[in-house]
């Protein structure tokens, strides 16, 4: 393709782009420019707007899905067009319908007639001579098809039935090669396919879990991700049949499918050809078409389904790792277990490991006197402030536990008691048996390197979560089903979107952290700590340039990025651009102060006029990004932190009660609702219809990954560990909401830290530590915690 072919298409795709992402074609054109000299996307969005006429990440995240897949769709059509030329069949007309083709399915259709395939009945029949049989049928109708077949007559065509066998072998490959005729079935199939769900004979009771689907019938078209995705997940695992059925509710004796190939190939009803014909096109559905255009129809159910799941796991990976953040405190991480014991961790304000332990309050040692004096005696050796309590098999048992110790705790002198929090432990013990772990913390204890990886979770998740991959954190809905190369791909822009949105403080942050800033990578950031661990601190942004393998194009990706506290340069504390620090300086003169006086001080930058410093090279968007930095440098964009409360003695589903109020955390959102952790071991459901009181079309517009809300309970469903809840003010106990909220049946694992129950010691009865703790009178407990750390 010559440079003016390629600037060509590349002006098409970026105006058909700029048309999806409400942008013009300039903007697309010049993010596209961008992109291919291998700037990202969150350089681009903080950095160039100016160039961008400022589009977001989100579009700027479209675009270049869109642009992968557009420039393959162009890769492909002059690749078609080229093996039809070479065939000697190219028309004008064809070349046209090739280059109108907007999508790879349309494009494959006008290929199909064209496309090297293997030999099959219908080349047989042209073999044997029945081609002008078949174009004398199609030419006049009025024939008869029989005694034309007649004349048709040889040793390998011994009949006039298998002259119109071959005849109809023709015509029917012609009929299912029309681009224009697959094209109005596809769409027919779109708006009227129905979806049928079967289960398999003798497979009722192990596929128990996908029951509501044993005979379920649904319109292909509006189908939400979730039911589709359970309905192939129990195909998958032989429970369900799925079928792709289509007009059976029309009593004509001719189903539409066949009038639409009738009417595509001009096919009448009263000539004698044209009722030969009509046999033909009804066969040609049944045999040829109905099959792999149900297969069609089905891909593209998956496929939209899977982009659905994917979407709603990104948007959910993206609340999670931007969750309010507890702060540089002393943090205990507890990561309970039963028979194994609590594994005890404590760091410290930066998440250095300081001390590890493991106490068994529970059987069979139920040794709670000694637990609370190790957990109390921590506590006042590092001047512990925050609890983080994973919230797998024991943690309620573990939080009450913890609970009772604290109030037996004498407030220390000067300060308060520490806060327990209940945190997501998922992925914990994929974090403790990485490789990044056993770098980190080489003669650790696997299960120890899962506390320490719950403390800093609470410290700041988005810290600490970088270190797993994006897949194991389990918020998202059948994400083991779906494509995981796009999974990983979108999970991957997500993390390195919420990094980059919050920066990275480079003398602090880990490998695994600084991985995801901005033009870096895993060697990178690896090169980065080892020169850090060498030379000890950087002073400067500009130090970075010392860095092996780290050069000028790299250094302006993400320097923007990166923080440094209590540097020389006060600017490199902010996300001011060290390529516009002359801006900076300039509206720091224009205001008559020092540069470290003048930041935070909103009401003298608020004063300063934008436009007074806009030039050639940075526009009026950079300069009031630079002056709302100066306002607030380093601003954190994530909100306050906050907990939920658990209620006293709700600890296990069987003491839930329809109608009960409680406070819980959201662990997930769906398409058809919400999760929420109240504290029993098993996230409840709020359906779509319970979220609020008004129609909710997507759950995200209420609730969103850590928000902290109050339900109540609709309905417990013990035998399938299903919890009803609601938000709703005017929610009734067992009405329609709740049965509708018990529907949605095979979703994946608990995405809290439950679906980790079956690592080792956490298959535990989880209700023997409450229960140990209850044998212990309150005031016979506190003497004895207090003389035990008089003792230590």
């Amino acid at each position: 393709m010559s440079a003016t072919t390629d600037t060509a298409v590349t002006a098409r795709i970026a105006q058909q782009i700029a048309g999806e992402i409400s942008a013009r074609p300039q903007q697309a054109l010049a993010a596209i420019a961008l992109l291919d000299e291998g700037a990202t996307v969150p350089f681009i969005a903080r950095y160039r707007k100016e160039v961008t006429g400022g589009l977001d990440d989100t579009q700027l995240r479209l675009l270049g899905e869109r642009l992968v897949y557009l420039r393959e769709l162009e890769a492909r059509r002059s690749a078609i067009t080229e093996s039809i030329r070479q065939q000697g069949k190219l028309t004008d007309a064809l070349e046209g319908a090739i280059a109108g083709a907007v999508t790879k399915a349309e494009l494959e259709d006008i290929y199909l007639p064209y496309k090297p395939k293997r030999r099959n009945r219908a080349d047989i029949a042209r073999e044997r001579g029945l081609g002008p049989l078949a174009d004398a049928i199609l030419a006049d109708r009025a024939l008869v098809p029989a005694e034309l077949a007649a004349g048709y007559l040889t040793e390998e065509v011994p009949d006039v039935k298998a002259a119109l066998e071959g005849a109809r072998d023709i015509i029917s490959e012609q009929f299912a090669q029309n681009a224009e005729l697959l094209g109005r079935l596809r769409a027919h199939l779109r708006a009227r396919a129905v979806i049928h769900a079967r289960v398999v004979d003798g497979k009722q009771d192990a596929g128990a879990k996908f029951s509501d689907y044993f005979d379920h019938a649904e319109k292909w078209a509006g189908m939400p991700s979730h039911r589709a995705l359970a309905m192939l997940r129990g195909r998958n695992e032989e429970v369900l049949t799925l079928d792709v059925e289509v007009d059976l509710d029309d009593p004509a004796p001719i189903k539409p499918v066949v009038q639409i190939i009738a009417h595509a190939c001009g096919i009448g009803s009263r000539l004698p050809g044209d009722a030969w014909l009509m046999e033909v096109a009804g066969w040609t559905w049944r045999v040829k078409l109905s099959l792999s255009l149900s297969i069609d129809l089905m891909s593209e159910l998956r496929a939209r389904a899977e982009t659905e799941a994917i979407e709603v796991f990104a948007r959910n990976l993206k609340d999670l790792l931007l969750a309010a953040p507890a702060g540089s405190r002393a943090t205990m991480g507890l990561d309970p277990g039963i028979r194994t014991g609590v594994k005890v961790a404590i760091v410290d304000g930066t998440g250095k490991l300081l001390a590890t332990s493991t106490v068994y309050p529970f059987p069979p040692k139920n040794d709670v006197r000694g637990t609370q004096a190790e957990l109390a005696s921590l506590i006042r050796q590092h001047r512990v402030e925050l609890i983080a309590i994973g919230n797998g098999t024991g943690s309620r048992e573990t939080e009450k536990l913890v609970a009772d110790m604290l109030a037996m705790l004498p407030v220390p002198e000067g300060g308060v008691k520490p806060i327990k929090v209940v945190v997501s432990e998922a992925g914990a013990s994929v974090y403790s048996a990485s490789e990044a772990a056993a770098a980190e913390f080489p003669g650790l204890d696997v299960s120890l390197r899962g506390a320490v990886s719950i403390a800093r979770r609470l410290q700041d998740p988005l810290a600490e979560l970088v270190k797993i991959d994006p897949k194991s954190i389990g918020v998202g809905q059948y994400q083991h089903d779906v494509d995981q190369y796009h999974l990983a791909r979108a999970l991957d822009a997500v993390v390195e979107d919420a990094v980059n949105a919050v920066g990275v403080d480079l003398n602090t942050a880990s490998a695994s952290l600084l991985a995801r800033v901005s033009g870096l990578g895993t060697s990178l950031a690896e090169a980065i700590v080892a020169h850090r661990d060498a030379n000890g601190p950087f002073a400067s942004r500009k130090q970075l340039m010392s860095v092996a393998r780290l050069g000028p194009r790299t250094f302006e990706q993400c320097a923007g990025f990166l923080r440094i506290r209590d540097g020389a340069e006060p600017l490199d504390s902010s996300a001011v651009h060290p390529e516009a620090y002359g801006v900076a300086r300039k509206i720091v003169a224009a205001c008559g102060r020092d540069l470290r006086t003048l930041m935070g001080d909103s009401a003298a930058l608020k004063a300063i006029d934008p436009r007074s410093f806009v030039d050639e090279r940075f526009g009026l968007p950079t300069v009031r990004d630079i002056i709302a930095e100066l306002e607030k440098p380093g601003r954190d964009p994530r909100p306050a932190f906050k907990t939920a409360t658990f209620a006293d003695g709700v600890d296990d589903m069987k003491d839930l009660k329809p109608g009960m109020l409680l406070e819980g955390t959201v662990t997930n959102v769906a398409a058809f609702g919400a999760f929420v952790d109240i504290g029993v071991h098993q996230d409840g459901l709020v359906h779509v219809s319970q979220l609020a009181d008004r129609f909710v079309k997507d759950a995200h517009e209420v609730v969103k990954v850590g928000d902290v809300v109050k339900v109540r309970v609709l309905e417990v469903d013990l035998k399938r560990k299903r919890i009803s809840l609601s938000l709703r003010k005017d929610a009734a106990p067992g009405g329609a909401g709740g049965r509708e909220a018990s529907r949605e049946p095979a979703r994946d694992k608990a995405p809290t830290g439950r679906a980790e129950a079956a690592r080792p010691g956490r298959s535990d009865p989880p209700r023997g530590g409450r229960e140990a703790a209850r044998n212990e009178a309150p005031g016979a407990l506190g003497a004895a915690l207090l003389d035990a750390l008089r003792r230590k």
